[in-house]
């Protein structure tokens, strides 16, 4: 199933379009995925770096009172710490603590996965200029062009201890103190 979908990303003449609309058929599936590891089993094995994007967008957009208008970008991921609720409704009598571990969890492979679609840093050039169709990407790689990155990418170390402190008081008036271990352990990883 993620080969096929990755396929279906790459073969289009417009990735960015194509990823949108697989992402939006399949988002009410992953709403409906009963469990944790079976959520996290299904994003984490994506071979489409952009899709899982596109997918991580969609629910924490589900999980915004105010959706941002933003591109995906690095402000847009801080938007989302700072507005996101507990992202799934939970069938299980799961404690509240390991709801905003999975938040934090898939708010860090949504920086992963962004990181390596807007400024891929990886040896293989095929996996730069993820946003283009595989004909442009070709030129792309031969010109030595890098991925641009956009201006709400611009963000600042200070915007990033801020928006961190933010979530920590927010999370310290839902859960108390102290934060469980694997709640620390994410939110310096993700810092």
């Amino acid at each position: 199933l993620q080969r096929m979908l990755a396929i279906a990303v790459e073969v289009d003449k417009s990735p960015n379009c194509s990823s949108c609309k697989i992402a939006d058929v399949i988002f009410p599936f992953i709403l409906n995925i009963p469990l944790r590891s079976q959520r996290e089993a299904f994003l984490n094995t994506m071979q489409s770096q952009l899709l899982r994007c596109k997918l991580l967008e969609l629910l924490f957009q589900h999980s915004c009172n105010m959706p941002p208008t933003l591109p995906l970008s690095l402000a847009k991921i801080l938007y989302f710490l700072s507005h996101s609720s507990v992202l799934l409704q939970y069938q299980d009598e799961t404690a509240a603590w390991q709801r905003w571990d999975e938040m934090l969890q898939y708010l860090t492979l949504l920086l992963m996965s962004y990181q390596n679609l807007a400024v891929s840093r990886t040896p293989f050039p095929l996996a730069e200029h993820l946003r283009s169709s595989l004909s442009d990407r070709m030129d792309l790689i031969i010109q030595k062009a890098k991925p641009k990155l956009q201006d709400s990418d611009a963000i600042s170390p200070l915007d990033i201890q801020v928006k961190i402190e933010d979530f920590s008081s927010r999370l310290q008036q839902v859960l108390g103190e102290p934060f469980p271990l694997p709640i620390r352990e994410k939110l310096c990883m993700l810092q």
